[in-house]
């Protein structure tokens, strides 16, 4: 096996590599984002969102990403651990290490701590009715996937 063959089994890529420059791009995006919604702009595509604060489940580092969310009742927020439809996101696997070291930035406002819970069953059920009524779309992304999308509720602590 040659070594692009092992970086790219394990999951890395060599720079300049359509892999690398798509993670590139990806952050970038996301720090354009950020930025955004830091300062109070916080929808893109008609969606809300917010930046994701948790600790990395390998690195325990900070990490920081924005993702959509859909209002659950006065003050839970529900988000989707979509990943582009074929595997989870970095995100949910730190979500899923640390769910008691998240925190949520909402546009304009001061980091506030959440504590995560996957959706399972009939509570994920009727959070996905909310999600798909709100966003058709992520309904039709969800069909297209081979795999049941995440669904994280997010309550203040």
């Amino acid at each position: 096996m040659t070594p692009d063959q092992q970086a790219a089994k394990r999951g890395k890529r060599k720079p300049g590599t359509p892999g690398a420059l798509s993670r590139w791009m990806q952050r970038k995006a996301n720090a354009r984002t950020i930025r955004k919604v830091r300062g109070g702009r916080g929808t893109m595509m008609g969606m809300d969102l917010l930046i994701l604060n948790t600790v990395g489940h390998r690195s325990g580092q900070p990490r920081e990403t924005p993702v959509a969310w859909f209002a659950d009742g006065d003050d839970a927020r529900l988000i989707v651990a979509s990943g582009g439809g074929n595997q989870n996101p970095d995100w949910h696997a730190n979500l899923m290490a640390h769910p008691d070291q998240v925190t949520i930035e909402l546009p304009g406002r001061a980091a506030e701590p959440v504590t995560a819970q996957r959706l399972n069953g009939a509570q994920r059920e009727q959070a996905w009715s909310i999600i798909a009524a709100a966003q058709p779309r992520i309904a039709k992304y969800q069909s297209k996937s081979d795999r049941e999308y995440p669904v994280i509720r997010l309550t203040p602590r």
